[in-house]
């Protein structure tokens, strides 16, 4: 009788998994690795362009301006370029965490209203594609009209 149970409990997780297609697995998986590896690019060429940016003003602030205003330029620069590049890598790994967790059924905060926008805009663009098709069908299968002489 317990085995009876324990298999019924462990029916509907199962069920849960098979109910997801393999494609929209993929779909997810492919949607988390270009979300993720956009903002991490992202960070990566900012954290590039600061080191950059640093490397080229900081000699022309010394040779052009007094010793203080370059400094104080600089390290504004530099803190405002590690904060951002941070600021994107933090993003890109909480992004990849959350779609891992949603891909993965563990149901993280918000995958709900994710789910209702996607049958929402399923159910927008079934409803355009029977509308199109109903309003363009007599003008598709129609042929050339023409004129009486």
């Amino acid at each position: 009788m317990a085995e009876h149970y324990q298999q019924q409990s462990q029916y509907p997780q199962g069920q849960q998994q098979q109910q997801q297609s393999r494609s929209q697995q993929v779909v997810k998986a492919a949607t988390a690795v270009t979300a993720g590896g956009s903002l991490l690019i992202l960070s990566g060429l900012i954290l590039a362009g600061t080191v950059i940016a640093l490397t080229i003003a900081t000699p022309l602030f010394v040779i052009f301006s007094p010793v203080l205003v370059p400094a104080v330029i600089t390290v504004s620069l530099l803190v405002v370029g590690f904060l951002a590049s941070g600021g994107f890598g933090v993003a890109a790994v909480t992004v990849l965490s959350w779609i891992y967790g949603y891909v993965t059924g563990k149901h993280p905060p918000g995958a709900d209203q994710l789910d209702q926008a996607r049958h929402r805009l399923a159910s927008k663009a079934r409803e355009m594609k029977d509308r199109a098709e109903q309003y363009g069908q007599p003008h598709v299968t129609s042929g050339p009209q023409q004129q009486a002489p």
